[in-house]
């Protein structure tokens, strides 16, 4: 095993090898690119060899060898098992509930899980425009369960959106209802510092467990809202040694 492998994990890398571990037992999970895409195709290679892979440009059961730059690239598409348009995508598949769990991530996140991933600042004059909402509404309103893959700083987990651009849980019990999202909504928000789960009676997402050598303080810092932390709360599995070396390598290939 090479030097590299044995050298503590990161906290990002802990936050992907976390993502990943909750696919294990997962039939299929609908992808976007960056860390959702590198914790999924983690999962399929050392977890759950049979889990299928669907990514929005239309690619089902695609086996990547490494990281796709974009949801467009080529080896998606080359090692996919079929391909299907993007109205059959949202229509047939997504929208029917045939996909169990979505990957996504946000610029903002708020204490219902609700997302942000349009402006920063005022939509008129934002202070910054971001990639938008792509098919994340859709997604968050059909697929079985969401995790939710972020960074954790104050400027994501946010009191207030500047945008929502998809839902969580809303303004709280029953809004899921009201608006006819038939997916049960986010189970999970996993970041750099822990993990949130939301609260089974209020949905406020909660502190449920913290990665190896991070403390709750440091946590509460590094969020723009009144957290609140389970009283179970738990500390992540340290990686092994054979997750951290299959992560390394991918990232490298």
């Amino acid at each position: 095993m090479s030097t590299a492998a044995t050298e503590a994990a990161t906290t990002a890398e802990l936050q992907t090898i976390a993502a990943a571990r909750l696919l294990r037992e997962t039939r299929s999970v609908f992808i976007g690119v960056g860390r959702p895409s590198t914790a999924a195709i983690l999962a399929r290679e050392i977890y759950n060899p049979g889990l299928v892979l669907v990514y929005e440009s239309g690619t089902i059961g695609a086996k990547p060898s490494r990281i796709p730059l974009s949801i467009g690239d080529g080896e998606l598409a080359e090692t996919a098992d079929f391909v299907v348009s993007v109205p059959e995508m949202f229509n047939y598949w997504i929208g029917a509930g045939r996909i169990d769990v979505a990957f996504l991530g946000a610029a903002q996140i708020d204490r219902y899980a609700n997302l942000n991933s349009t402006v920063i600042g005022d939509y008129e004059r934002p202070k910054t425009r971001l990639p938008g909402a792509g098919g994340a509404p859709e997604i968050a309103a059909g697929c079985d369960e969401v995790v939710i893959v972020v960074p954790h700083s104050r400027r994501t987990f946010v009191e207030r959106l500047d945008f929502r651009t998809t839902v969580g849980f809303g303004d709280g019990p029953g809004d899921r209802e009201r608006l006819g999202h038939r997916g049960r909504g986010p189970s999970a928000v996993v970041t750099d510092l822990g993990v949130l789960e939301p609260d089974p009676e209020s949905f406020l997402i909660t502190l449920t467990a913290i990665h190896p050598g991070v403390g709750v303080e440091q946590v509460r810092e590094q969020t723009g809202f009144d957290l609140e932390v389970s009283d179970d709360l738990e500390v992540t599995e340290p990686a092994s040694a054979a997750e951290l070396s299959a992560l390394r390598d991918l990232v490298s290939r």
